[in-house]
């Protein structure tokens, strides 16, 4: 009896990380042009402020561990992960 393989998951979350990665890359680059800069607009989501010190610490007293999160997304990486989503569907 023959295995079917479906589609790999973890490969449409790594062409979903490129993408956003790919996209935010885009956005800085383009954001000096003045007809491109729109692709740079976007909002920050901030889980600790590692510039103030802000950081979420869980101490246990032989263990230190920090929690932070700054993710940006911007209208140019929405678009390159709809791109690798467009991608992924069609390989």
């Amino acid at each position: 009896m023959a295995k079917s393989y479906g589609k790999n998951k973890w490969a449409l979350f790594l062409l979903i990380l490129a993408g956003f990665v790919v996209g935010s890359f885009l956005g800085h680059i383009t954001k000096d042009i003045s007809f491109l800069s729109w692709l740079g607009y976007g909002f920050e989501f901030q889980i600790g402020d590692t510039t103030k010190h802000n950081i979420i610490t869980l101490d246990l007293i032989a263990l230190k561990i920090q929690f932070g999160l700054s993710l940006k997304i911007t209208i140019a990486s929405v678009i390159c992960a709809l791109a690798s989503i467009f991608l992924y569907k069609k390989i």
